[in-house]
């Protein structure tokens, strides 16, 4: 895996550029962190090199002097919104991150629902934050917001939201994801430290898009196929290069509702501490932390495949827009690529349509023939498929990690006896009628024979040299599999095609 990324030096880069933006403010800086703060996976993707955990690490560099609050959206709670990435809900990943962060060493000094109606869906993960002991604020939603300054510049705006008590010099402000009400909350708060006579300030870390890199940068279209659906289109910010005479890159929702943040600013902050442009409202220097500009753009190149993909089968489930689907093409045309640009994408139907054959000639009772293709860190492809006793996932992995250990390509990892017993138990207790083992069964199968089966045991060592690994489907990978693949580390793609035609799938 080529490394095009230095995570070390921009971490020291980062974190004395907020040093220094803090030490701008006699009072506190207030710092809007956005994406996402733990397992950044899309910038360790398209940034090879780049530690998944670099912001987390950030904080803890600077925790004797951040205090930390998250933000969640009522709406996104109420809605159950999900992160695609980890298979869970908002609420469940504000939760999940505060353990994350105790983990590290940090605190969080408060959870704000923003934008808080009083929705009934929203009342147990409030019993749930104070009866264990975490501060929640809420903050409700202002009329007029966020375009009607003397709205929200006053007692009835800002002055109407609860002021979150901090002791540290800089506030970072995370959300498990876009439209939290981070920069409501930074405003709102340095809104009541002027009332009380505190000079502090507001500040925006943002990875993506990257303000020092080309427009048609492939790490800059990377980033807006990964937010298609929020409809995020990058710009040369035209408030930059008129104050400054410098191009920079931002994107257009910060471009669009600066002229209004600039004028809160005014409101409240010291005249000489306004921002000029939303790329001097920044704080990012992970531009200078690239080493190998061509490693970046193949690997951002990939992502942009990649999410094609997943918005096809984000849009085969009803979850996205065709839009959606139709940005993330013509990004990809923008590039000059397609989907088949992805080296796994061509193996992997080559197997279903080898299964086919296979199937048709037994005459086996499949619904859909499926396969799988995955790539090693030594560039071989192990490709698998589904049959009466496997997932293709469960093919292909068992495949790839006898290749690993050296094992003969006929050699039966699963005993046939295990197979069945498995397979007993899901259609007779459980009424599963396809008894197929999917990833997840198989491998707590083989880890259950490990001890008395030395081949197991061996190919069982060399699961954690997936991590990393490429690997695609054609279909859309079932729960049974899903969760497997992600605590592996396999960057799998899917074409969107279900593996069977119920509607309702337990």
């Amino acid at each position: 895996m080529k490394i095009g990324f230095d995570s070390e030096k921009y971490l020291k880069e980062q974190s004395e550029a907020i040093i220094a933006r803090a030490g701008k403010f006699d009072g506190k800086l207030y710092l809007e962190f956005g994406g996402k703060l733990i397992c950044d996976f899309h910038a360790a993707r398209v940034l090879p090199g780049f530690d998944p955990d670099a912001k987390i690490k950030l904080l803890q560099r600077l925790k004797d002097k951040v205090d930390i609050i998250i933000c969640i959206h009522a709406g996104a709670i109420e809605e159950k919104k999900m992160r695609a990435d980890f298979g869970l809900s908002y609420e469940a990943d504000t939760m999940r991150t505060i353990d994350d962060l105790r983990k590290w060493g940090l605190e969080v000094k408060a959870v704000v629902v923003t934008r808080y109606c009083s929705q009934p869906g929203v009342r147990f993960f409030l019993n749930r934050l104070t009866r264990q002991g975490i501060k929640v604020y809420l903050h409700h939603p202002i009329e007029g917001y966020p375009t009607d300054v003397d709205a929200i510049v006053s007692e009835n705006g800002y002055g109407a939201n609860e002021y979150i008590e901090t002791d540290r010099p800089i506030v970072a402000v995370i959300g498990p994801g876009p439209n939290s009400g981070k920069m409501g909350t930074c405003l709102s708060q340095v809104y009541h430290e002027q009332l009380r006579g505190i000079r502090s300030g507001y500040a925006k870390f943002e990875t993506f898009p990257v303000w020092n890199l080309p427009l048609d940068h492939p790490v800059n279209v990377a980033y807006e196929a990964a937010t298609a659906d929020l409809a995020d289109v990058n710009m040369v910010d035209p408030f930059h290069l008129a104050a400054c005479n410098e191009t920079a890159v931002n994107y257009n929702r910060d471009v669009e509702i600066f002229p209004v943040v600039r004028r809160i600013c005014e409101r409240i902050m010291a005249p000489e501490q306004v921002y000029v442009s939303p790329t001097d409202m920044g704080v990012n220097r992970v531009g200078f932390a690239i080493t190998d500009d061509a490693v970046v753009r193949e690997a951002a190149t990939q992502e942009v495949v990649r999410r094609y993909f997943r918005a096809c089968c984000d849009y085969a489930s009803g979850i996205a827009e065709k839009g959606v689907t139709q940005r993330c093409k013509l990004l990809m045309d923008s590039l000059g690529v397609n989907e088949n640009c992805r080296s796994v994408v061509t193996p992997a139907r080559k197997a279903a349509q080898e299964a086919e054959k296979k199937f048709r000639k037994e005459n086996a009772e499949v619904n859909v023939f499926c396969g799988a293709a995955l790539e090693l860190q030594d560039g071989k492809i192990i490709t698998g498929k589904n049959s009466p006793l496997l997932h293709a996932a469960t093919s292909c992995v068992l495949n790839a990690i006898k290749y690993l250990a050296d094992l003969p390509e006929d050699l039966h990892l699963l005993p046939q006896l295990v197979i069945d017993s498995v397979g007993k138990l899901k259609q007779q207790l459980y009424q599963d009628q396809r008894i197929s083992l999917t990833l997840n069964e198989a491998l707590i199968a083989l880890s259950v024979s490990e001890p008395s089966n030395p081949a197991a045991q061996l190919a069982m060592s060399k699961l954690p040299l997936l991590k990393g690994c490429q690997m695609h489907f054609t279909h859309i990978v079932p729960e049974g599999d899903l969760a497997p693949l992600r605590k592996l580390g396999i960057i799998f793609t899917c074409d969107p095609v279900y593996t069977s035609k119920n509607l309702f799938m337990e």
